[in-house]
């Protein structure tokens, strides 16, 4: 369904940036081979950037040389992305550096309980975020803002003063500038704030076992190693970093949420076993539209040329593998720590869905939580930003043959088509 102010996106294959947009790209080219996206040259840096040297189990770097691989192989990065990208790369070495730091000098931490937590699991556009948001509206359960999953730790020598703002959310704010400056569409698809909840996912990241890399490059290499590979590890490492993050603003029950614990439950669920598991599902067909129309106007930003039918078919591939992991390891999930919310559902009654969800999770429904949560939805109502249409054709994929393969998902699990 769009609404009078819907937009049909018409430069995805031939974007039209910002006139200094594209000349930070021309100018870049002759940059590009000072920017270097070494194993080794990045380790260094991030060493020199921290002044630590101990990364803790040190497994991460076979799957950053297989990510680094992909990049250099598949991703043709533009000028600005692989800056980007270095960028990203050293972020993500240099918290990894911090949790490891604060973890050797306080142990006492991994004694921290992470209990259980509520996690949200369902593609995006199935009601996912507006439901994390929700949730994380009531003062009883942690959430983790953005600018926190960007920066979990902040090195005792840059904090602020009192008075002073944390230098993590001028950087995150600094971010969401420029990514709306790039990509103005980009709020009708998946708004973002500098204190909103963000998906676990970028502490994943850190572990360099992720979806999330797929959603910033063409890379089908990595792809491929990490749809064969065992994801245990990383979940080890979200749940120290979780008990890091605890440990350093209170303890209070989490409530989570990503995409990618579709297909692993059983990672999940190891490291998390009393979690208690929501999983959001709305028509298929729909999401992967959507998913593949979001996914290639992001990309975009990173990637120089970017097809939208390679990518297209890229993502309705993702989608039907997630959707199939959940109806093949639904098993083991206990009955009573899972509950399936379907989108038509949650939007015909939001606060009697959060009532069911509350009940199914133990948790207290506080008159403070109820408010903030009705607050929020009537501050946000559907489309607020505007819409975007959202065509399978645009990325020559067929709504008839999506719909057959799909099927037996929407039958395994009740969901009618939109």
């Amino acid at each position: 369904m769009s609404g009078k102010d819907a937009v049909v996106i018409q430069d995805l294959a031939h974007p039209r940036w910002p006139f200094a947009f594209r000349t930070i790209n021309f100018v870049g080219r002759a940059l590009v081979p000072l920017i270097s996206l070494d194993e080794e040259n990045l380790i260094k840096a991030a060493r020199k950037k921290t002044g630590l040297t101990d990364f803790g189990d040190e497994s991460f770097r076979e799957r950053m040389r297989i990510l680094l691989s992909s990049v250099h192989a598949d991703a043709n990065p533009s000028p600005f992305g692989r800056f980007a990208a270095r960028q990203f790369m050293l972020q993500l070495l240099s918290n990894r550096l911090l949790i490891q730091d604060t973890v050797n000098r306080h142990p006492e931490i991994l004694k921290q309980p992470i209990e259980r937590p509520i996690i949200i699991a369902g593609l995006p556009r199935t009601g996912t975020t507006h439901l994390h948001h929700l949730l994380s509206r009531d003062p009883n359960l942690r959430y983790l803002p953005y600018w926190e999953s960007l920066e979990p730790i902040l090195p005792e020598n840059r904090k602020p003063k009192p008075g002073e703002t944390d230098p993590r959310v001028k950087r995150c704010e600094q971010s969401i500038k420029m990514l709306h400056w790039v990509m103005p569409l980009f709020p009708r698809m998946h708004e973002m704030s500098v204190d909103g909840p963000h998906e676990e996912i970028q502490l994943l990241a850190i572990d360099f076992s992720t979806m999330l890399f797929e959603n910033m490059w063409y890379i089908p290499g990595y792809r491929d190693w990490y749809k064969a590979a065992d994801h245990t590890h990383a979940y080890e490492y979200l749940r120290m970093v979780l008990q890091v993050l605890q440990w350093m603003r209170g303890p209070r029950r989490w409530v989570l949420k990503s995409p990618q614990h579709l297909d692993q439950y059983k990672p999940l669920l190891d490291a998390f076993p009393d979690a208690r598991i929501i999983q959001t599902h709305r028509d298929p067909v729909r999401i992967t539209a959507s998913m593949c129309t979001m996914d290639s106007y992001g990309k975009r930003m990173n990637n120089f040329p970017m097809d939208p039918k390679i990518n297209g078919r890229y993502w309705a591939d993702r989608v039907e593998d997630l959707l199939r992991a959940s109806m093949r390891d639904r098993h083991v999930i206990p009955k009573d720590q899972v509950m399936d919310v379907r989108f038509h559902e949650f939007i015909r009654d939001q606060m009697g869905m959060i009532r069911r969800i509350y009940e199914f999770i133990g948790q207290p429904l506080t008159a403070e939580a109820e408010k903030a949560m009705q607050g929020y939805i009537e501050e946000n109502p559907a489309g607020k930003h505007g819409t975007v249409v959202y065509r399978l054709e645009d990325f020559g994929l067929d709504k008839d043959e999506r719909r057959s393969v799909l099927r037996a998902y929407q039958e395994f699990f009740n969901v009618p088509d939109e």
